[in-house]
């Protein structure tokens, strides 16, 4: 086989396939809908390792399934074979990353469903803005409580599920075990003359008491709002995300994401990501952005610009 060009190792790349160290096959990605492959999906994904690749699959970071050891003139069949049955290669390139979300569907502590929500940034962003070239990688990651264990705070755009407690003090009976004292991880709940009370300074809204008093003082359905953390980074370059200065809602959460895109889009330069953008511009610049509406109004423009180079 011929030498590989450096331009067609470039165009596959763009399409989820790196180059294997030391070879001249690749590791191609395929990126899971919401973060959940489904049983067929893994005999798929079983079926292009086996028939395209060495046999091995490996999971990447952003949970989606890497097969190793695809020639180059097979990736153009391999993709074609996937798309056949439902399933995407991608998630490289200064663009929207794979979206990665926590077991908060399914898990004790999740306060939402985290892989629906996944799954509707998948289409709204992953793919819906998979021709926009930006600055830089952007990744997004949803996490269904403070536990933190997908690490949103760690992300371009990290979501976070918290639960605020919706405290009926006059349910209260001041019991001598207080279900809601002893299950507080936080130790912000605490029997005083008779009555709990909530130090809101020690309160991570986790979630965890609601629903625990039988007495209903605090209620099953308190309401679930969001952490939107910004600009976050993990590896030769660690910046936490800024937390944004209060929780959202659901409803809040996707045109949030959508300014954010814009404002990086607008004002971040080639190679730049968000959190740099926004340690050079100021948090108070981003933030002040976010909760207005003059971004979406100029969308079309902001799109059509092309990426910013240093001067």
């Amino acid at each position: 086989m011929a030498k590989l060009r450096a331009e067609d190792i470039a165009r596959v790349k763009g399409m989820g396939f790196l180059l294997n160290r030391g070879t001249q096959v690749f590791s191609g990605r395929i990126v899971p809908e919401g973060t959940v492959f489904s049983a067929e999906d893994l005999k798929t994904v079983s079926e292009i390792a086996e028939k395209y690749g060495n046999g091995k699959i490996v999971f990447t970071t952003r949970l989606a399934a890497e097969i190793v050891g695809i020639p180059y003139d097979k990736i153009d069949e391999a993709i074609a074979y996937a798309g056949e049955r439902g399933l995407k290669f991608g998630g490289t390139g200064a663009k929207i990353r794979p979206i990665t979300a926590c077991k908060g569907t399914t898990c004790v502590y999740g306060n939402f469903d985290t892989q629906g929500m996944a799954k509707e940034l998948y289409h709204a962003f992953y793919i819906g803005w998979a021709d926009v070239k930006l600055p830089h990688k952007f990744k997004i990651a949803v996490g269904g409580c403070p536990n933190s264990c997908m690490k949103p705070s760690l992300n371009d755009f990290g979501i976070e599920g918290h639960r605020v407690p919706l405290y009926e003090k006059d349910n209260c009976r001041g019991c001598k075990v207080c279900q809601v004292e002893k299950h507080c991880p936080m130790h912000a709940a605490k029997l005083q003359e008779g009555k709990m009370h909530i130090n809101k300074e020690l309160c991570k809204t986790c979630g965890v008491c609601t629903g625990k008093c039988p007495f209903g003082a605090v209620a099953k359905k308190s309401p679930v709002r969001f952490q939107i953390y910004v600009g976050g980074t993990w590896g030769k370059h660690t910046r936490m995300g800024t937390p944004l200065s209060r929780l959202v809602t659901h409803e809040e959460v996707f045109p949030i994401l959508e300014k954010t895109l814009l404002w990086f889009k607008e004002n971040a330069y080639q190679k730049e990501r968000l959190g740099m953008a926004i340690d050079r511009l100021g948090a108070e610049s981003l933030e002040k952005a976010l909760f207005s509406e003059d971004l979406p109004n100029r969308k079309e423009d902001i799109l059509a610009a092309p990426v910013k180079t240093r001067p």
